[in-house]
């Protein structure tokens, strides 16, 4: 915000007072007559507010005019001209502008003490009422932001403000935008950047965390067995119904056991001999029924 304090009758006089001391020296010196010399005044009086007030505005601004003191128009982008020494501009910037809160410690709802630092973007809707309604926008905003955030942070506990980080901060920002919208301010958004926390709480967490995860683990791992359970018996369902099974499944192991390759082992029962077996536990069973 570009901002000039002048007053605009003292410039004028200022003005005319040095070309009228120019002409008295040229005069004096016979450079020009006098009438060549009023008209000369004159000619370089009203150049000097044609040039002087000339102003370009650029297409993320608004220049709100001041008619001796006064609110008289806003120009919109490109150039235009104002009456210097009676009229002044002060150029608004319509572009987002960011404004950090610094930390701020806070007392949680149940009582832990926090920093907290956060990030505010706003922008100016109407620029005459951001002018004319405040003083520093730009320093209302970031200060009743401050004042927003330390409200909410401390109506809340801990792990919903650890939690809830995007509900938090649209609360902020629903309280900073009702008392901004009279300055013509738009608050777009709040951004809650960092939390520090105690470092004895840090450590009771990360317990905390370390036996939730160890929890985790003991689940998952007897759900695992569980699991292996179930298929160990559908297999060995499977291998008892089907017909020389469990001797192809004997077998197998001996030669798993062997640690070295390049020997053999050799099984000399015959598998005649496991059938036999298997034959007599069903006619036992069967027989008990």
């Amino acid at each position: 915000m570009e901002s000039k304090s002048s007053n605009p009758i003292s410039s004028l006089i200022t003005l005319l007072v040095f070309l009228s001391i120019v002409g008295y020296f040229l005069a004096q010196a016979n450079v020009v007559s006098g009438a060549a010399l009023f008209m000369w005044i004159i000619g370089l009086f009203f150049f000097i507010l044609l040039i002087g007030g000339l102003r370009i505005v650029d297409q993320f601004e608004r220049g709100v005019v001041l008619t001796l003191g006064k609110y008289t128009s806003t120009r919109t982008p490109g150039l235009t001209w104002i009456f210097i020494g009676v009229q002044r501009m002060i150029k608004i910037d319509l572009r987002i502008t960011t404004v950090d809160i610094p930390q701020q410690e806070v007392i949680t709802k149940d009582n832990v003490p926090v920093g907290i630092n956060a990030v505010v973007y706003f922008q100016v809707q109407n620029a005459e009422q951001a002018i004319l309604s405040i003083k520093d926008y730009t320093l209302a905003v970031s200060q009743y932001a401050q004042a927003a955030l330390r409200d909410v942070i401390g109506s809340i506990e801990l792990d919903s403000l650890l939690s809830e980080r995007e509900k938090n901060a649209e609360e902020i920002q629903k309280i900073v935008v009702q008392a901004t919208g009279s300055w013509g301010i738009l608050v777009t958004d709040i951004k809650i950047q960092d939390i520090e926390l105690p470092a004895d709480m840090k450590r009771i967490m990360a317990k905390q965390a370390e036996s939730e995860r160890e929890r985790r683990a003991v689940i998952i791992k007897a759900e695992g067995e569980y699991a292996a359970s179930e298929r160990l018996a559908q297999a060995a369902g499977v291998l008892s119904n089907t017909p020389g099974g469990i001797a192809m499944r004997t077998l197998q192991t001996i030669e798993k056991i062997n640690p070295d390759p390049s020997k053999t082992v050799i099984f000399a029962l015959p598998v005649e001999f496991f059938e036999g077996i298997k034959t007599l536990a069903q006619y036992l069973k069967e027989k008990g029924k």
